[in-house]
Order: C-alpha cells, then structure tokens, then sequence
C-alpha cells in the first residue's frame, strides 16, 4: 500500500507475531486503562476478522480490526494507536488504508462505534453519527458510518 519514513501499512494474519503485537497494543491503549484485559477475553472469533496495523522499525504502532457483517459491510473494531504515535496523522492513514482494501474487496459501507472522545476524529474522515449515544465496555460510545463504494 504505501510507506512512509519507514512505515508500512499491513494486513495482520490471525495469530502471526504482528497479530501478537496487535493484541498487546489493543490491550495498553484501549482496555488495560477501564480495568479491563484483553487477555481474559475469547479472542478465537478474530479468526474470521481481517486484522490491519502499522509497523515502523519492526514494531507495530496502530492496528485495527475490520468485521464483515455481510458482502458489503464491515465494522471497525478496537483501533488503538500506540500513545507516543498519537496525533501524527497515523490513524488516519490507517483508517483511509483500511477503507482502500475493504472496496478492493467489495465492501461499500463501514460502520463503527466511537468512544466519545474519538467521534471528531472518524467525522474529519467522513463519518457520520447515527442512534442516540451508548455505553459499551463502561464508556460512552457512538455508532458512526461511512459508505465508502457507489452500488
């Protein structure tokens, strides 16, 4: 895809060693700070996810997870942005790089749930906000979408 002062964008196997990266990102950044482990939970439906991430200099610094929900829409799931890396613009070349394979790969519409400090941010890329707030894994979140291919 594209690669930068020595960033790449990559899509993750289930189970590889960036998968394993991934995982301990996800953790640090998004449930280790609400008291939660990602260790403690059933991770074996992420086999059928398709798992995309950044790595500079052998480490992955942002990963995201893409659930299809059916031929053409995924969900987003659990971005997490390493804290040193986080308002450089790698989100949004992660979310844009994402958006380029799902339509590559026929999806036309992405749906996720912001925290509610993230919904600026997926509204600069082009979300939309839809339903009334929510809470999910004890913080306020919002359903947010975004069609990405013409029918």
């Amino acid at each position: 895809m594209w690669s930068c002062k020595s960033m790449s964008f990559l899509e993750i196997s289930f189970q590889s060693r960036w998968y394993a990266q991934a995982c301990v990102l996800r953790n640090q950044v998004l449930r280790l700070p609400l008291g939660l482990d990602l260790q403690s939970e059933d991770l074996s439906p992420e086999s059928e996810y398709l798992h995309f991430g950044i790595e500079q200099d052998g480490q992955l610094i942002a990963c995201v997870l893409a659930v299809p929900l059916d031929s053409r829409r995924a969900k987003l799931r659990q971005m997490a942005v390493s804290g040193e890396c986080q308002g450089q613009g790698i989100g949004r070349r992660l979310v844009e790089s994402v958006e380029d394979c799902l339509v590559q790969q026929g999806f036309q519409v992405v749906e996720l749930d912001a925290r509610r400090e993230a919904i600026g941010f997926y509204e600069k890329l082009g979300y939309i906000p839809k339903g009334d707030e929510f809470i999910s894994v004890t913080i306020p979140h919002q359903r947010m979408t975004k069609v990405i291919a013409a029918d």
